[in-house]
């Protein structure tokens, strides 16, 4: 039976399919509850969210589904960053802002303080599930979680960073591959290195470390979960897939932009944020690519840059909204997460009976 494995084992679900963890308003508790409820492994996307939210969002997902679901959190980033630099990035964002109507915004002063209040949540709340994204915690972080009885997931983009996830204690691995879209997972290894194929990544991977290895980026239906679980991952991370489901929390722009985008039309881009990540090109990429390499990092560009795409998605002005997205849109459908997991489950079963 494809579907019971070290992970379905481990976290008492149906199927071997997480939801990724898409920070920034898709991972609604609506969104997550109804992944859980169908077999799968929801995930609330709480990088950028205060503890107090978080912990009303943890609190409607158990309102609404009494199943295992994930909370993935972003590992703090401290950047030096330059005002001269700073200032050079408003003044290229400055005829966006004029547009508008907006203003400068402030650069708070980066610290560890909201991701320890973050794991204070996820403790106290007892969440069956805790990933990482951009590094790896601490030991003291993963024991603690472990101490809870909290199943702790990484990210990696290549061998070299699932070895060292693997040394640092946690319980699987979420392998990114290219393919997926948003921001990168790439921590220890040159962004260029860790630009491998899903499909390339996992058996590499799987061979080279002891725990349970999930698979992702690109993956949309039956046929790409089940070449995952043959090439040896014990479980399967979708994100873009999810995005236009009736439960997410996308915004309708950003939707309608996958829908009726192709395999050609995703880039990988630092313009938005700071840091690189695959979305659907458009005219904000196209007009600040040619700066890429001046500009701050990430988390100081992310935060220069985010009224902007917030107000542009309220004027409806898709143009300058980022619009993650991995590279097979043409897969998405607009239907409920109970029906794209139903069908995933029914077509890898179909592929395999017609192989006995």
């Amino acid at each position: 039976m494809w579907n019971d494995n070290l992970f379905t084992k481990a976290l008492n679900t149906q199927y071997p399919i997480i939801q990724a963890g898409m920070a920034g308003g898709p991972t609604t508790p609506e969104l997550v509850a109804a992944v859980s409820n169908a077999g799968g492994l929801g995930t609330l996307g709480a990088g950028y969210m205060k503890p107090n939210q978080m912990k009303e969002a943890i609190q409607r997902i158990q309102e609404l589904t009494n199943q295992p679901f994930a909370v993935n959190l972003f590992i703090p980033e401290i950047q030096d960053v330059s005002e001269r630099q700073i200032k050079k990035a408003n003044e290229l964002l400055q005829p966006f802002r004029e547009e508008l109507k907006l203003t400068e915004p402030e650069i708070a002063t980066s610290s560890t303080e909201t991701f320890e209040k973050q794991l204070e949540v996820v403790m106290q709340e007892e969440v069956a599930v805790c990933s990482f994204t951009f590094g790896v915690p601490s030991t003291r972080v993963i024991q603690q979680l472990k101490e809870k009885n909290i199943v702790v997931v990484g990210t990696a983009t290549t061998v070299k960073e699932a070895l060292i996830n693997e040394e640092k204690g946690v319980d699987m691995v979420v392998m990114q591959g290219s393919e997926a879209g948003g921001h990168r997972g790439t921590f220890a290894d040159t962004f260029e290195n860790g630009m491998v194929g899903t499909m390339s990544l996992i058996p590499q991977t799987v061979d080279q470390v002891n725990i349970p290895v999930i698979a992702a980026g690109g993956i949309m239906d039956g046929r790409g979960v089940l070449a995952a679980l043959t090439l040896g991952a014990q479980a399967v991370q979708m994100g873009t897939a999810f995005l236009t489901v009736l439960e997410s929390g996308a915004k309708q722009q950003h939707i309608a932009a996958i829908l009726n985008s192709t395999e050609a039309q995703t880039v990988i881009t630092s313009v938005i944020s700071g840091k690189p990540a695959r979305g659907i090109q458009n005219e904000f990429i196209t007009k600040l690519q040619p700066y890429e390499k001046s500009l701050p990092e990430y988390p100081i560009l992310n935060t220069l840059t985010k009224s902007i795409r917030s107000e542009a998605a309220k004027q409806n002005r898709p143009e300058w909204v980022h619009m993650w997205s991995g590279q097979s849109p043409r897969l998405c459908k607009r239907q409920t997460v109970e029906k794209l997991i139903a069908d995933i489950a029914a077509q890898v079963d179909e592929i395999m009976k017609s192989r006995r």
